[in-house]
């Protein structure tokens, strides 16, 4: 089995063959992913070496210390958070082949086609339809809030390929390409006046079955695998004390003693306490992680980091007075990446707004967390056992 000893080892043989100070980006992470140092715990071949999960630290630790580039996790959080681990599960080997690699190392980028304007938190009534032909699937619909997909060159796709099923039932999982004729990014302003978020068609799509993920009819089993990760991608972040958003106004309020009241201080004391139990609760879901997939504590996570996202920007502008007024351009640009801490305080006071709907609305966690992991009664829901081209739309 291989412990930290040997992880080591084969990282100084890395480092050895390729030294980060004269190696070329691109081909320090491809050599990494070969060596099996990429996803220890990922099998051998896929950038693993089947080891131990917990013990990514220690690579991790050795490449930091040594300078070697990393693969700028941020730009990709998708690809890496939500399509690998599924690919990974579901995928076939020609498929864990083809795309785990160029993802991990950055060389391709991946959005999620899930969200669809009728279709956000009541995500199984999604209506994109996916109808055989042969060895390809036409796919036709819309969808929404479509993070990266100006940037992005695959999707992971949910579509209906059978209406005369309840909605959970019919619904298929795909790898879309995001260059295919058909497909057409939009892109939707937001609140910041950037357009990180698209919309996007598919008119006439053509998907080879080879791109499918898991059995035709299984895409609800398969997504959920994706949200599942996807809310501990967004809620369980490793960050340093002080780190997120709760780091620019704790430095504002040491250095800005002019700006103090009692008040403020109250908050900003009880907000600073939240958010290093969420910190520290956040290291206990990760060590968690190592025994197995993702759980429903995931939801409770993106919860936490939404409500204190939002609270934490609001005191950051009362903090602030006027200063926490200005904003520094109205410009529509596109984004490659959503950067919290590195822009002003009404910058995050509007990005955050976003967090309690991004990744599964707070309202659709909180169901989860009250059946998942407290047990409570489920809702009644109708829909359950009706087909979904007989459900009121």
């Amino acid at each position: 089995m291989t412990d930290a000893a040997e992880l080591q080892r084969r990282t100084a043989e890395l480092l050895a063959a390729h030294p980060p100070a004269t190696t070329d980006r691109l081909d320090f992470l491809k050599a990494r992913f070969d060596a099996g140092l990429s996803w220890v715990h990922y099998p051998e071949g896929l950038g693993g070496l089947d080891a131990p999960r917990s013990l990514q630290a220690v690579v991790d630790a050795e490449l930091e210390a040594a300078g070697a580039p990393d693969n700028d996790p941020r730009r990709n959080g998708i690809g890496l958070g939500m399509a690998a681990p599924t690919i990974l599960k579901y995928g076939t080997e020609e498929q864990k082949q083809r795309y785990l690699r160029p993802l991990w190392i950055g060389e391709e980028i991946w959005c999620q086609l899930f969200s669809e304007p009728g279709a956000g938190s009541d995500l199984a009534a999604l209506g994109t339809r996916a109808v055989r032909e042969g060895d390809y699937w036409i796919v036709n619909g819309q969808k929404v809030w479509t993070s990266g997909a100006h940037n992005a060159r695959w999707a992971i796709l949910i579509a209906r390929t059978d209406p005369n099923v309840p909605k959970h039932a019919g619904i298929t999982y795909f790898i879309c390409d995001m260059t295919d004729p058909g497909v057409e990014v939009r892109p939707l302003r937001q609140i910041t006046g950037e357009a990180e978020f698209n919309e996007v068609f598919l008119t006439d799509v053509r998907i080879p079955d080879s791109r499918r993920l898991g059995g035709i009819g299984d895409g609800w089993r398969v997504a959920q695998t994706t949200l599942n990760n996807e809310r501990v991608a967004i809620g369980g972040m490793r960050v340093p004390r002080e780190g997120g958003m709760i780091g620019p106004v704790a430095k504002t309020w040491r250095e800005r003693p002019e700006l103090r009241t009692h008040d403020l201080h109250q908050r900003l004391l009880t907000l600073w306490v939240e958010a290093e139990v969420a910190r520290l609760t956040g290291e206990r879901l990760r060590q968690q992680l190592v025994a197995g997939q993702p759980g429903p504590e995931g939801a409770g996570m993106k919860l936490a980091f939404a409500r204190l996202n939002q609270e934490i920007s609001g005191l950051e502008v009362e903090l602030l007075g006027e200063e926490g007024l200005l904003y520094d351009d109205w410009t529509l640009r596109r984004p490659e990446l959503v950067d919290f801490t590195g822009r002003e305080a009404g910058y995050r006071y509007l990005r955050a707004k976003g967090n309690s709907i991004e990744g599964g609305t707070s309202e659709i966690l909180l169901n989860i967390v009250a059946e998942r992991v407290l047990g409570l009664p489920a809702e009644p829901r109708t829909d359950k056992d009706v087909a979904w081209k007989d459900l009121s739309r």
